[in-house]
């Protein structure tokens, strides 16, 4: 039996009745190519940032001698239908161009002395082109005017072509591909997915040159400032919103000051503190709750924070969040006590967990003692602590990631490392393990540490780690929203 229509919806009886494509009208094409002028464009790209990436491209073509390299920029992705996910590049591909460029591609040619590079790029849906209004996703009408290779080559300074070129261009040899890219694409182009690339350009990721280090102090200071005005908006959170309004409050400081956030932002209030990624964020927050924030602003250079700090949501600690909140201080400073030029980028994480178990020890937790917790098949401290406490801080949130162990948690510190240390306690509101009182307290805290000649500098010191202390910052925070 075929379905009808409804009697209010008649069925066109000739295409004559059906809505116009739009494209299929040449007159309309041609209307619409005629009377735009060209726009005043620069491609988005401030020179210290260009000059930044040319020198990212030298230190990896030094490193990767006699190698063609592709590095892509990747797509955004679809979130539902025809919507797309705002696009980000990505990391790899931004630490040699300092901009995002979607479905770029950065090609190397190896010479006698290095790498010749140029850029392709998707060549702009401009008036002219049919695509120019009927594309939703590219075409200028829709999304604004774009950059085009000339503009893009005068900000970079490197060739720039159209990607039509790259089959072309790269037709005569064999290429080392990262970044984002499908198999099939790779096969297109000659170019082989390798892990080799992928682990050098990590390595050099993890230490950080003055423009780089500058962007991080920018995105620690706006962090900072997100946790400034989501304190102050706790009392609205209570009232109604919760940890929504808490979250939103952030994000929108974080696409205020730069991209966004550059994780999902973290708020756990109360029994939610505990869960290590609460990004849900969709609780009440009350008075006698503990509220750990877990924040990052990601800035226009995609470098990011990531700090994290719990705070009581009354003001003052009670004395069970005390309790947990300085045996987690301990552990913290004990961590960073560990960083120096020299030391193995694991010595915090030892130091960390070493007063994390004692203290789990004298409170009577540990089935085992402290020695046999702390042993490679012991571990029962973990129970409450499963994470990591630390990690490489850049790019990305979790910075170098396709670093092998001997590079990264095997590797001795070097000056102008950036990475964080965060040691925490999480106590479930189901664990039957611990007492009453202290079940459904999670406390975490986090900073961004930069590795100098010396020690360190603690770009997010001024948040402060002692309870008294945090308990001063919050209400001169909520006093200067109400004032």
């Amino acid at each position: 039996m075929s379905a009808e229509l409804p009697k209010s919806m008649p069925a066109p009886t000739t295409t004559e009745n059906a809505i116009p494509r739009l494209a299929s009208s040449q007159p309309f094409v041609d209307f619409m190519a005629t009377g735009w002028a060209s726009p005043e464009l620069p491609a988005p790209v401030a020179p210290d940032a260009a000059a930044a990436a040319a020198a990212h491209r030298e230190k990896l073509s030094a490193a990767f001698t006699g190698q063609g390299i592709m590095v892509f920029a990747g797509s955004a992705p679809v979130r539902s239908n025809d919507c797309y996910y705002e696009f980000r590049a990505h990391s790899d591909f931004i630490y040699l161009i300092n901009a995002q460029i979607e479905d770029a591609v950065l090609v190397g040619h190896p010479t006698g002395h290095g790498h010749d590079f140029e850029l392709f790029l998707p060549v702009p849906f401009t008036p002219g082109t049919a695509d120019f209004f009927s594309n939703a996703i590219h075409g200028e009408l829709w999304v604004g005017p774009s950059h085009n290779t000339a503009q893009w080559s005068a900000a970079l300074g490197i060739p720039v072509r159209s990607i039509t070129e790259l089959e072309t261009a790269v037709r005569a040899g064999t290429f080392a591909a990262a970044g984002s890219a499908k198999a099939s694409e790779l096969a297109k182009l000659n170019a082989q997915d390798s892990p080799v690339l992928r682990r050098v350009l990590s390595q050099l990721r993890m230490v950080k040159d003055a423009w780089e280090i500058g962007q991080l102090r920018a995105s620690v200071d706006h962090t900072v400032e997100g946790f400034r005005q989501v304190l102050a908006a706790i009392p609205q959170s209570i009232a109604e919103g919760g940890e929504r309004w808490l979250q939103g409050t952030f994000d929108r400081v974080a696409r205020t000051y730069g991209n966004g956030p550059g994780y999902a932002t973290i708020i756990g209030a109360g029994i939610h503190a505990p869960t290590l990624h609460w990004t849900r964020c969709d609780g009440p927050v009350s008075e006698d709750q503990l509220l750990l924030l877990d924040m990052g602003v990601e800035e226009r250079s995609c470098y990011t924070a990531d700090v994290t700090r719990t705070f009581p949501v009354a003001g003052s600690f009670s004395e069970p969040q005390r309790l947990v909140h300085d045996l987690v201080e301990k552990s913290h400073r004990a961590g960073l006590a560990t960083l120096a030029p020299g030391n193995s980028f694991s010595d915090f994480h030892f130091a960390c967990m070493e007063v994390i178990a004692q203290g789990l020890h004298d409170w009577d937790l540990l089935p085992v003692s402290v020695d046999e917790a702390l042993s490679p098949t012991g571990q029962q401290h973990r129970r409450w602590l499963v994470c990591g406490v630390g990690h490489h801080l850049g790019l990305d949130v979790h910075d170098c990631s396709h670093s092998q162990y001997e590079d990264y948690q095997g590797a001795a510190l070097e000056e102008n490392m950036v990475l964080t240390v965060e040691p925490g306690l999480y106590f479930h509101a189901h664990d039957q393990l611990v007492p009453p009182e202290l079940r459904g307290l999670g406390v975490r805290i986090e900073d961004d540490l930069l590795i100098t000649a010396t020690g360190y500098e603690n770009l997010s010191a001024e948040l402060p780690l002692d309870a008294a202390g945090l308990q001063n910052w919050m209400n001169q925070a909520m006093s200067g929203a109400s004032a």
